[in-house]
């Protein structure tokens, strides 16, 4: 009885551990967004994330909402420099996402600072 309950305890741990990595690991999207950088913040209780905010226009339904990983400290920075300004984002979007992560499922990669085009 112990060998059956240990398999079923085993095939639960490869399952979780499946679903954890698929989760982190799998990209569903990918792709730029351009627009004015008008949030970034570190927020969060007892699991500070780095969200911010993009408007694609000046409607609330034009705004991009996204999440920065800790791990990527040059991204942070260059959020951070370049606050009110436009710029064009590279970005992946995961199935879903940890609450550790971010709130959102679309992850920064990459910024540049760019020209509004007319």
């Amino acid at each position: 009885m112990k060998r059956f309950f240990l398999k079923i305890l085993l095939v639960i741990i490869a399952i979780v551990s499946v679903y954890f990595l698929f989760t982190y690991f799998a990209v569903y999207s990918e792709g730029d967004r351009s627009g004015d950088l008008v949030k970034f913040s570190k927020k969060g209780v007892i699991f500070k994330t780095w969200e911010g905010k993009l408007s694609q226009g000046v409607s609330e339904e034009l705004q991009f909402e996204f999440s920065v990983e800790d791990k990527d400290k040059k991204v942070i920075n260059d959020l951070q420099d370049l606050q009110g300004k436009y710029v064009k984002l590279h970005y992946i979007e995961r199935y879903r996402t940890f609450f550790w992560l971010g709130e959102t499922k679309y992850f920064i990669k990459k910024v540049e600072e760019t020209q509004r085009s007319k």
